[in-house]
């Protein structure tokens, strides 16, 4: 069952779900829309460079931070990591699934590729998967709406939230754009991976 705008109100009273800051006329029928946040990580795309999710990727990424003054473009089959400027998180008995909106999907903006995911117990500023698949560059604006949430009751708490340390979460708590941590996946030597 996904929130009405009536519920999300009495979720937010509840502390069911926080979202910091609330921009005025954001609650819609169904979902609550989002904004663009500063800060982004683009990949480093000069040399001879190939992606091993075996291995972190941290250097090939750089930091890239927008304004009201500065806009940033994402051209046509660019890939670049987002955020959103609210604040959200979900308790230990909600998820919330992101989503894009419309009106840029009609553009070629997608506003992510996997991650539309907000763990029962997570509280940060949600990552953007973005990427232009329009055959023009796309301008981003600081603060400009790029998403929105919404939010469906568990059938019961969960035991292991996403805060709970047992999990070992990757993702935490971020503030801002955080390169794949994958690779610690096969660090870890998940029972699911099997090396002869």
């Amino acid at each position: 069952m996904i929130l009405s705008d009536k519920d999300i109100k009495k979720a937010l009273k509840d502390g069911l779900v926080t979202i910091k800051p609330l921009f005025p006329k954001s609650i819609q029928p169904a979902s609550v829309d989002l904004h663009l946040g500063a800060d982004f990580l683009v990949f480093r795309t000069h040399g001879d460079v190939c992606i091993d999710p075996k291995d972190p990727i941290e250097h090939l990424m750089e930091e890239v931070k927008i304004s009201d003054k500065r806009q940033f473009i994402i051209h046509p089959g660019e890939f670049a990591l987002g955020m959103t400027y609210e604040i959200i998180g979900v308790a230990d008995n909600m998820v919330g699934r992101l989503e894009g909106k419309s009106s840029l999907g009609r553009i070629g903006l997608i506003i992510h590729a996997t991650a539309g995911y907000l763990d029962p117990g997570n509280k940060l500023k949600m990552t953007l998967e973005l990427h232009n698949i329009s055959p023009l560059p796309i301008k981003l604006y600081y603060k400009m709406p790029i998403a929105q949430i919404s939010f469906t009751p568990l059938s019961s708490v969960a035991e292991n939230p996403y805060n709970a340390k047992r999990v070992g979460s990757k993702y935490y708590g971020n503030m801002k754009p955080k390169a794949s941590q994958y690779w610690k996946n096969f660090i870890k030597n998940n029972d699911w991976i099997k090396f002869e």
